[in-house]
């Protein structure tokens, strides 16, 4: 039962350089994780991943609970027994005419779970409704909870920025940010631990444009570093793993910060060592990160994040608008099952929602799942994340099944799908999942679990402020957002577009346009892509979504509206 690409990197904990960055996805806000093998070290905050592993060979305490040896033993030959005695389930063959993606899978499925975690997928089907889903889950942070982007990447950047320099001594030059610097925050961007460079992948794997540290590489130097070869890191067999020892992807807005504050760190010691590579301040991000999101912080007042949050979220949260309030609830009184998967621990995602949604937003969910620690959510054996209860919002006892909805911490696709057959009485309930992160939510949804994934993409409110064309039907429009603060950069000066770039002809030709990598993951593991659930919130559930298909076009998915760079680039070049 080998695992490729999401579990096989060494350990960036152990190894003297650690994960990057901020926010709640695999970064759950508290992070343990049991697990069979290691892993690197992702995962406290909800969008990040940073903080999942742990040292080399030790399960992580549950909320500081010390375990006695015969109990830690004990669990250890129970891990062991199920790699080596692993639950064989059948494969379902690939529907008949359906394509291979674009992008293979990053890590093959572990046995049994593509199989027991959703009904086959009807790629290639022309429409989506909500109306023949029977689940519908959400993400929290940044999909259901929008943030004032602007004050919340200043917060996580401080929290950060403070750890580095009072508990680490980094230059103290960290703490000054200038409106300028912002710019050079862009999503899809990777960062290679030991060399400091931060990356733009085209869609074969080439290296579009490339900084070391803050600094952009010029057309020359560009050529001479990467030439027009893949990457060294980029895996064309198996996909790209967001998580590795060697580089770090910048995959969401809670990251952002994180990149603009390791590109500065990079600059720092460039200046300090003269250039001497390679570099070993990834440690010293996880640490901040540990500090500012393990799972006690919260109770315990820990870091600057979770205080502030706490002090003013009025100043970092949006209340969710009452068409999505009255949205949630009309699918609820359709007969829907709604879910909550999100890996912020249960205290977090407490305040989150009361601030949001309201005192009373448990009665809109049928099923809350806190510190699901995404990805390894979907793609882990029930045997490596089992379901726990909570007591306090502290875990308490290990489940070896679900036989009700309810609150649970951490978890596993598979029981939860067995949960829904239950509850639905159906033996393929129909499963769509929201949420931002590629990493996190969208990929392996689809991935292993064949679940339908809708991608909360606020690029796509970066190109107007208004509502969708005049000219589409007023009873296929929904409310598109225009009043809240823009992304961080829907195209970097530095950086460009999210979705395309140039990349300079061969023998005097002209420059032609390029998909990024992260573009075209959208359209092979999304349904669709929405700038928010507000832009949907008013469309009546049976409204017929275009979908991401092989039968259509590949901006065919977006709703309501491709982004213009990509309406606007015409015949863009397959490299």
């Amino acid at each position: 039962m080998h695992q490729q690409g999401l579990s096989d990197a060494p350990n960036p904990c152990s190894s003297g350089s650690a994960p990057g960055h901020i926010p709640p996805s695999d970064l759950g806000a508290g992070i343990r994780v049991v697990r069979l093998r290691q892993e690197p070290a992702w995962a406290c905050h909800p969008k990040a991943g940073y903080l999942e592993g742990r040292a080399p060979g030790r399960p992580a305490a549950r909320g500081g609970e010390k375990r006695g040896r015969g109990r830690g033993s004990r669990a250890r030959e129970e891990r062991r027994a199920a790699v080596r005695r692993p639950e064989p389930r059948p494969t379902p063959p690939r529907p008949a005419g359906e394509p291979r993606s674009v992008f293979p899978a990053c890590s093959p499925p572990p046995s049994g779970v593509h199989a027991v975690a959703g009904a086959p997928r009807a790629t290639m089907a022309q429409h989506f409704s909500l109306a023949a889903c029977d689940v519908v889950g959400f993400d929290l942070d940044h999909t259901l909870c929008c943030y004032n982007l602007p004050e919340s990447a200043r917060l996580i950047y401080n929290s950060f920025a403070q750890f580095l320099v009072k508990e680490k001594g980094y230059d103290k030059g960290l703490l000054t940010v200038t409106p300028e610097d912002w710019d050079f925050c862009c999503k899809g961007l990777a960062l290679d631990l030991e060399d400091g460079n931060f990356i733009k992948l085209a869609d074969n794997g080439t290296v579009l444009r490339a900084s070391h540290g803050t600094k952009m590489l010029s057309a020359e130097a560009l050529a001479e570093e990467f030439g027009r070869k893949e990457w060294k890191h980029f895996m064309p067999d198996t996909g790209m793993a967001f998580r590795s020892g060697k580089y770090y992807f910048y995959d969401n807005y809670f990251d952002l910060p994180g990149a603009l504050l390791c590109a500065r760190v990079v600059d720092s010691l460039t200046k300090q060592n003269n250039g001497q590579k390679p570099f070993d301040f990834w440690k010293d991000i996880v640490a901040g990160i540990q500090h500012n999101y393990k799972m006690s912080a919260f109770k315990e007042n820990c870091g600057i994040y979770f205080p502030e949050i706490k002090r003013d979220p009025g100043k970092y949260l949006h209340t969710c608008p009452e068409s999505v309030k009255k949205w949630l609830r009309q699918l609820k009184n359709a007969g829907k099952i709604l879910m909550l998967i999100t890996s912020s621990h249960s205290d977090y995602c407490r305040l989150l929602c009361q601030y949001i949604l309201g005192n009373d937003f448990e009665d809109l969910f049928d099923i809350v799942i806190t510190n699901a620690l995404k990805p390894g959510f979907f793609s882990h054996l029930p045997s490596q994340r089992p379901f726990w209860t909570l007591e306090n919002d502290e875990e308490r006892e290990a489940l070896p099944f679900l036989d009700k909805p309810g609150w649970y911490s951490q978890g596993n696709a598979v029981h939860l799908y067995e949960l829904l057959k239950k509850m639905t009485g159906k033996p393929e309930p129909k499963v769509v999942y929201f949420g931002d992160s590629m990493h996190s939510d969208i990929f392996p949804a689809c991935h292993y679990s064949n679940w339908e994934t809708v991608l909360i993409l606020e690029e796509l409110r970066g190109d107007k402020d208004g509502k969708p064309e005049e000219s589409e039907p007023e009873e296929k429009k929904g409310k598109y957002e225009g009043s809240k603060a823009k992304p961080l950069n829907t195209s970097s000066k530095k950086w460009g577009s999210f979705f395309i770039d140039s990349v300079s002809g061969l023998e005097n030709r002209e420059d032609s346009l390029v998909y990024t990598w992260s573009c075209k993951r959208i359209s092979a593991y999304s349904t669709i892509a929405i700038p928010s659930i507000e832009a949907i919130a008013e469309l009546p559930l049976d409204y017929k979504f275009t979908r991401f298909s092989s039968n259509n076009s590949k901006t065919a998915g977006y709703y309501p509206n491709p982004p213009l760079v990509l309406s606007n680039a015409g015949k863009l070049t397959a490299k």
